[in-house]
């Protein structure tokens, strides 16, 4: 379901679309937020699928890449970090990554609540697993190690000191421990132990000691909660007015190793088996690993598609449970237990926020004598460097808190030399156009496009000078008076009004200065990042521009083919002359100029 201005809203799946479809549109419809949704919808797309598993997935794939505001969504979409072992290599390493490749061969581990707890967890096990950090190919004919072999941080592979068959079973014996058989490893180890104490091998013997020492640090941290020593990812959920959290325990062979907490968007209004089944696809999307057990509070909807993506995900049968008594049902309770508490900290959290964004707007208000808080404030950066690329940014705060939907870009044309005023004033200039822009449109009614909401406080980096490109932009379109506006300068914090000789300087303290910075910083940070890309695509492009017999169809042809201009220049000529469109003489060119 669209809206007016073509941005997805809504992604849903049925077997009868039609009666799926009648249901939002019904006269008895009472829930607020559909009634929101069904105000907004100005179009609806379809898409046929082969099966119901197969709409699961493509329904998946459509909420992450488009985030609909009225699907129920984990807030918190940062990547966690996983350990990775790279065990498709002869010689596996083991990194800390936050993307995963299933197709690599490689094995992850996690997720992990911070990179400090996986790097935690592994500086102690490679005091019992010593295993490669090094990039050395691996021959065993290397004549030194590296200080790590000396430190008994590595096994020494590169000189032979141990060899593949023993290297790769001590990571798998890695492995067995992050899944959750820390018992089974150090049994192993024990056993170990006393064989070499048995032939007199006092120093292994000594090592191996040390190296259950390590481990056992770990193992004393992983809770037994489950005496079938089984696999299992136990979820529960929290609710209070409109908030949601979600609360995940990661069981492995009986030991409860980790847990993570994540907060859930547009779950007002739905029920609870449908809030399960939308953060079960979307948690399993992206974990590493899917246990043959998930345990619930009351069963999911959808339980049975669900159970057989999951299934295909693991490659065995996984069960999807809503357990009533017992050992099973105590775990839940006692994930339900923690997202209450992890929900009421976040509602104070977001309360306090509140309290300072209603404090900073009152205050923002008495000093710029505005006639209202600015619960909507716009503010605009230029960014050039020796003036090329130059760029501008409008960044735009809501209540208090960025609304990085209705940020926007400028690229900055025309300009033979730099100019911050009139790069600001082309900025504000094309701003307020659109403005008009919509209003014609619609036929002078509010549109639903940001360009039509004019801000209650506008805000232009910089001092006087700026203020009064703005001051006459604003005359010009006839909003002066209309659009409260202040130039906000970099070196004492300080704001100036328009005919105002002297500046404004905000309390130190005050929430209304950190609003002011934080929208000022955001804006800056915005127009950088932009100008930074343009930058480093005009570097590119003349580079290649100034090969004879390259041109744009050219250059875009070989930054396509050979991803980038590293990629251009370890290609062979025979290479380049094969890209379609480039002869040989210019395929020469470019390896001469690149070298």
């Amino acid at each position: 379901m669209k809206d007016g201005r073509g941005e997805v809203i809504y992604v849903g799946k049925a077997i009868n679309l039609r009666n799926r479809v009648r249901s939002y549109f019904h006269n008895s419809v009472s829930h607020p937020k559909t009634v929101r949704l069904v105000k907004n919808i100005q179009g609806i797309e379809f898409i046929i699928t082969g099966s119901e598993l197969e709409a699961l997935i493509l329904e998946m794939t459509l909420i992450k890449r488009h985030r609909p505001r009225y699907n129920v969504r984990l807030k918190d979409d940062k990547r966690y970090p996983y350990i990775k072992v790279h065990w498709a290599n002869d010689f596996p390493q083991i990194t800390v990554t936050r993307r995963m490749d299933l197709r690599d061969g490689s094995r992850y581990f996690g997720p992990y609540t911070s990179a400090w707890a996986v790097h935690q967890t592994l500086d102690l096990l490679r005091k019992t697993f010593p295993y490669l950090t090094c990039n050395r190919k691996i021959s065993g004919q290397d004549q030194r190690a590296c200080l790590y072999y000396d430190i008994k941080l590595c096994g020494g592979p590169c000189i032979g000191a141990v060899s593949q068959k023993e290297y790769r079973a001590a990571v798998q014996r890695l492995m067995d421990f992050l899944n959750g058989r820390g018992e089974q490893v150090i049994s192993q180890l024990e056993a170990k132990m006393m064989a070499a104490a048995d032939k007199l091998d006092f120093e292994t013997a000594a090592q191996i000691r040390d190296q259950l020492a390590a481990i056992q640090q770990v193992v004393e941290k992983q809770k037994i909660v489950s005496l079938a020593g089984a696999d299992q990812d136990v979820i529960a959920f929290a609710r209070r007015h409109n908030n949601a959290c979600a609360q995940v325990f990661f069981i492995r062979g009986g030991r409860l190793i980790g847990q993570k907490h994540f907060v859930l968007d547009g779950a007002e209004d739905e029920d609870t088996q449908t809030i399960m089944a939308e953060f079960i696809k979307q948690f399993y999307d992206k974990a590493a690993y899917v246990p043959p057990e998930v345990l619930l509070p009351e069963q999911a909807a959808e339980a049975a598609i669900i159970e057989h993506w999951l299934a295909e995900k693991r490659g065995d049968k996984v069960m999807l449970q809503a357990p009533r008594e017992g050992e099973k049902q105590e775990l839940v309770q006692m994930a339900a237990e923690n997202a209450a508490d992890t929900l009421s900290i976040f509602r104070a959290q977001w309360e306090a926020d509140r309290s300072k964004h209603v404090e900073a707007l009152a205050e923002l208000q008495v000093a710029l004598e505005l006639p209202e808080p600015p619960g909507r404030i716009e503010c605009y950066d230029i960014s050039t460097t020796q003036g090329t690329a130059t760029t501008g940014s409008l960044v735009v705060f809501v209540q208090g808190t960025p609304h990085k939907k209705d940020y926007r870009r400028f690229n900055v044309r025309g300009l033979e030399h730099p100019n911050d005023y009139e790069s600001m004033r082309q900025v504000l200039n094309r701003r307020f156009k659109r403005w008009q822009e919509a209003q014609r449109k619609q036929d002078g009614k509010n549109s639903n496009t940001a360009w039509a909401i004019l801000p209650d406080l506008l805000i232009v980096d910089g001092g006087k000078g700026q203020l009064g490109v703005a001051v006459e932009v604003l005359e010009a379109f006839e909003l002066l008076g209309r659009v409260p506006v202040v130039g906000l300068a970099k070196r004492r914090e300080e704001i100036f009004l328009p005919g105002r000789p002297n500046s404004i300087l905000l309390p130190r303290r005050s929430q209304g200065l950190y609003l002011v910075q934080r929208v000022r910083d955001e804006a800056h940070r915005f127009a950088i990042s932009h100008h930074r890309s343009r930058r480093g695509k005009e570097g590119i492009a003349s580079i290649l521009d100034s090969v004879p017999g390259v041109g744009p169809k050219r250059r875009t042809a070989l930054l396509k083919a050979f991803e980038g201009l590293n990629g251009i220049r370890q290609a062979t000529v025979d290479k380049i002359a094969a890209v379609p469109g480039i002869p040989r003489h210019v395929a020469e060119a470019v390896k001469e100029q690149l070298g």
